[in-house]
């Protein structure tokens, strides 16, 4: 099975783009972005398809904003990520006598990131 989501309409191979749900009780027809899991009680469109759109009549068309072209990192989110490996790679400093009392257990032996070394009951 391919990885890649189609589009539901017969007949069409395209890749899904959109999500396209019916809300019955509102009598709407909802098109969002192509969702994370494929459900049952919805449809995968792909771009030819989702423009072409349209709901019965009475019921109304709702579009959620679309991004049809492939998200791609930006230089702040590279930065940002780099920033947060280099935050989580440093050793955590501990303050002496001066810093938060209720931070140091006197169990405690050691830390790294969440993880404590804890001195045994018996010492």
């Amino acid at each position: 099975m391919s990885p890649v989501r189609r589009c539901s309409r017969t007949a069409c191979g395209r890749p899904a783009v959109a999500t396209l749900t019916y809300v019955y009780a509102d009598s709407t027809a909802v098109l969002g972005p192509l969702a994370t899991y494929a459900e049952p009680h919805c449809y995968d469109l792909c771009s030819e398809h989702s423009e072409r759109l349209t709901a019965p009549r009475g019921w109304e068309v709702v579009r959620l904003a679309t991004d049809s072209g492939p998200v791609r990192p930006s230089g702040d989110d590279l930065e940002a990520l780099a920033n947060a490996v280099r935050e989580a790679a440093r050793p955590q400093e501990r303050a002496a006598g001066g810093g938060a009392a209720r931070d140091i257990d006197p169990m405690e032996v050691a830390r790294r990131g969440h993880l404590r070394v804890l001195r045994s009951p018996e010492s």
